[in-house]
């Protein structure tokens, strides 16, 4: 192996090998460290695991419907009950374990005010589960000048003339 030297008068070509002790360190450190940790990574317990047979827990889960007509009617379970009346019918669900959700069917053009106090009554009963059904489907215009971004505009009744 030859080295360079400082000196200019000796030589005018330059070196072209390559120093390969540094290389050769990393290399021995990675072979160690390699050789310490793999027999770490494959030690494992042996356990001999009981078996057994078991069933799956079916857990069948009770709701509640509730229909708003545009009207104002409320029917519980296809059964009417007044809108005052609610909390206190709604009660005895509340203690059950586990608790039934609500699922709240209103007509679109249902108030929301009517809604709002659906879901109040249903709070003061304790119940904590409340849904709502829809119609997947349903294509609603869009707004022209919302460039394609698909806005969906609410159909809005006309109020009557006084």
């Amino acid at each position: 192996m030859s080295f360079g030297s400082f000196d200019n008068r000796s030589s005018t070509n330059t070196m072209s090998e390559i120093n390969m002790v540094p290389l050769i360190d990393v290399m021995l450190v990675l072979l160690v460290i390699f050789l310490i940790t793999a027999p770490l990574l494959t030690h494992s317990i042996k356990v001999q695991l009981p078996q057994a047979t078991a069933q799956p827990v079916e857990n069948e889960q009770k709701t509640l419907d509730l229909a708003v007509t545009l009207d104002g009617a409320l029917f519980l379970n296809n059964e009417p009950v007044a809108l005052e009346d609610l909390s206190q019918t709604l009660a005895p669900y509340a203690t059950e374990t586990p608790q039934p959700e609500i699922r709240i069917r209103a007509d679109q053009e249902t108030r929301y005010e009517l809604l709002a106090q659906v879901m109040s009554q249903a709070k003061a009963s304790g119940m904590a589960r409340l849904g709502f059904v829809t119609r997947p489907g349903a294509e609603r215009q869009t707004s022209p000048d919302a460039g394609g971004v698909g806005v969906q505009l609410p159909t809005v009744p006309a109020e009557p003339a006084p």
